[in-house]
């Protein structure tokens, strides 16, 4: 697996701070089932990317929390359901944040603790209908298929260069991977 270019992304570069959880991001396809606790994805549509509002205004990377017993491809689908109104035709792995949680207990009990990994990839989705928004999740406002450059403008805009940077990430992996 390729090494981060650290000027390209410097956020990604280095310890992200959410809250009680410390996080290091790794580009990585090998999966620990037993220690993924969230599933991620940059979904495409064609050569756009697709981003979501939730009703506090903020632009979200689509994905979420696992449920218990809940494998990180069936999570990611529903996930994209949920958020999005999207069906998942293809999903990419290309890295995993690796956290350490500082809390006395785990955000769900299911979930692993003090140490678990958020998973990340890139796929196409084909948006067919309205997000679900189920009560215990996220209420979406807006879904929108946008040019790469809006996606990331967005994100920037309320400071998450996290999220600007694996949108960058992900378009620049995909485009190689057609190159191969």
């Amino acid at each position: 697996m390729k090494t981060l270019d650290r000027e390209q992304f410097p956020a990604l570069s280095t310890s992200i701070h959410w809250g009680i959880v410390k996080a290091e991001f790794r580009l990585n396809d090998i999966v620990d089932e037993t220690l993924v606790s969230n599933v991620s994805i940059i979904p495409f549509v064609g050569e756009q990317v697709v981003v979501f509002q939730i009703d506090n205004g903020k632009w979200e990377l689509p994905g979420g929390t696992l449920e218990a017993g809940e494998k990180y491809m069936d999570g990611l689908k529903r996930e994209v359901m949920e958020e999005l109104g999207a069906k998942l035709i293809t999903y990419q792995l290309f890295g995993q944040f690796h956290c350490m949680s500082s809390a006395s207990e785990p955000y769900r009990p299911h979930i692993p603790h003090p140490h678990f990994v958020r998973l990340i990839g890139y796929g196409e989705v084909e948006l067919v209908g309205q997000p679900l928004n189920p009560a215990d999740g996220e209420q979406v406002i807006a879904v929108e298929v946008v040019e790469i450059g809006e996606a990331i403008k967005r994100f920037e805009e309320q400071n998450r260069y996290d999220i600007a940077e694996m949108y960058q990430l992900a378009y620049v992996l995909r485009e190689g991977s057609k190159r191969e």
